[in-house]
């Protein structure tokens, strides 16, 4: 099989390789080729790659070429990986400056961030998506790029079910919670509804039985691991759920707000620094082999050690456990559905796809991220009790920005982007939504036309 990677420069392109490098079975990936804009990007990640192959020492290690032709690295795709970045890492920078001057969040998924990071990518998934159409039909594309809802629901308004769109985090929180419970996370059922990074475990059944409510009743396990500190056993036990981690933006968006505001350096600007001296080091000529995977590996670590770092001193938390640290595995997932696609191998995994009938206070088309069944046809949801009132109300509000991002995104006005902002639960006045819509225009100048 032949595998494309949009973005090939991408910082976390190695853990998908790696996971490609241990897959010993029948009709595995046999050719990957790297697609970015960046030269110099593509020239590192591709010695990263080198070094990786050359220290598992496998026989038949998939082929690596890089292109910055989207159409020669389309044609012959089986699956397309979008893992794109539109703006860099100084987009995301900019994003979370312009939020916070005006006192809200600029996280890159969730808020005003999310929202003009949204703007930028949209207009590009769907240019890539209609290539993808034209250049590889029949490929399966599955999107890493967020925010990875909207993307996916975006790309499918020309790809239909043939995208499906992944993230890690449902997979890391229920690996946590059977782990807490004695079982091994592949024997564990985990119920979890939701849109990407707005979702919740309700239950988590091992053998036919929920010990969801064994673990909530404990306070000490409760509190043993990342959700748990982040979110206090008394808010989980009001909840009756563990939510997805970036809830945490919303059930105490006022302190976490205030911990970014007081950090001496936002997120995305420690990432963009972090990469910038990263690939500086990659693309060194006359690096010595394994040189730049050991520099993968130790900006990796830090990246790691410091996710979600103003949350966690919001909540009180501490330093990350190492077992927090281990990745959520969506490059694993990703394997998984590639297999379960290409061999007909039937899986269970927690996707975003389109709604169908799955929640009734959604339409069919809206992309949400569910449990599902997966084999040749793609990804199907399973069906799912429905929402608890509280979570309806986010839910709802959320998709219904959502679509207001896809709204703007085609028909470049104002007054659509206004309403996006306008409409987010962490933005509190129509006021603040057309400054923050301005400071973006100011920023990006694809955005310039929003004015």
């Amino acid at each position: 099989m032949r595998l494309t990677i949009l973005g090939g420069g991408g910082f976390r392109v190695p853990l998908v390789y790696g996971a490609l490098l241990g897959d010993h079975a029948e009709g595995r990936v046999s050719h990957v080729t790297l697609y970015d804009e960046d030269p110099a990007r593509l020239a590192a990640m591709t010695r990263v790659l080198q070094d990786l192959a050359a220290a598992a020492a496998v026989p038949d290690a998939p082929a690596v070429t890089a292109t910055r032709d989207l159409d020669e690295a389309l044609r012959g795709a089986d699956f397309v990986f979008s893992a794109i970045r539109v703006g860099g890492l100084e987009g995301r920078a900019a994003d979370e400056r312009v939020a916070l001057a005006e006192g809200v969040l600029g996280q890159e998924t969730v808020g005003a961030g999310g929202i003009a990071y949204g703007l930028r990518t949209v207009p590009v998934a769907r240019g890539i998506a209609r290539r993808i159409a034209r250049a590889a039909p029949e490929a399966w594309v599955i999107n890493f790029t967020n925010p990875a809802g909207l993307v996916t629901e975006a790309m499918a308004e020309e790809l239909g079910d043939r995208v499906i769109g992944i993230c890690d985090s449902p997979v890391g929180l229920g690996r946590r919670i059977a782990r807490l419970l004695g079982a091994r996370p592949q024997d564990a059922w985990i119920d979890y509804v939701g849109l990407n990074h707005l979702g919740w475990v309700r239950g988590l059944r091992i053998g036919g039985r929920d010990e969801l409510p064994r673990l909530l009743a404990d306070t000490e396990a409760l509190e043993s691991f990342e959700e748990g500190r982040l979110f206090g056993a008394e808010w989980l036990r009001s909840l009756g759920a563990i939510p997805n981690e970036y809830l945490h933006y919303y059930y105490f968006n006022r302190d976490t707000v205030r911990a970014y505001q007081e950090a001496g350096q936002t997120r995305g600007a420690f990432l963009r620094d972090q990469q910038r001296g990263f690939y500086a080091e990659a693309g060194r000529p006359g690096l010595p082999a394994g040189a730049a995977l050991a520099a993968w590996d130790r900006t990796r670590a830090e990246r790691e050690a410091t996710y979600m770092a103003e949350n966690r001193e919001a909540a009180g938390a501490g330093e990350r456990d190492e077992s927090d640290l281990e990745s959520g595995g969506y490059e694993k997932v990703a394997l998984a559905l590639m297999r379960a696609i290409a061999r007909d191998e039937r899986a269970t995994l927690i996707l975003n796809v389109r709604n169908g009938s799955t929640l009734s206070v959604l339409d069919a088309a809206a992309v949400i991220e569910v449990p599902c069944l997966v084999d040749a046809n793609g990804a199907h949801p399973m069906g799912v009790e429905q929402l608890p009132l509280h979570a309806v109300g986010l839910v709802t509000s959320v998709k219904a920005v959502e679509r207001e991002i896809l709204a703007a995104a085609a028909s470049g006005a104002r007054a659509d982007a206004v309403k996006a902002f306008a409409l987010h639960p962490l933005v509190d006045s129509v006021a603040v939504a057309r400054r923050l819509l301005d400071g973006y225009a100011t920023a990006h100048p694809g955005l310039a036309h929003l004015r």
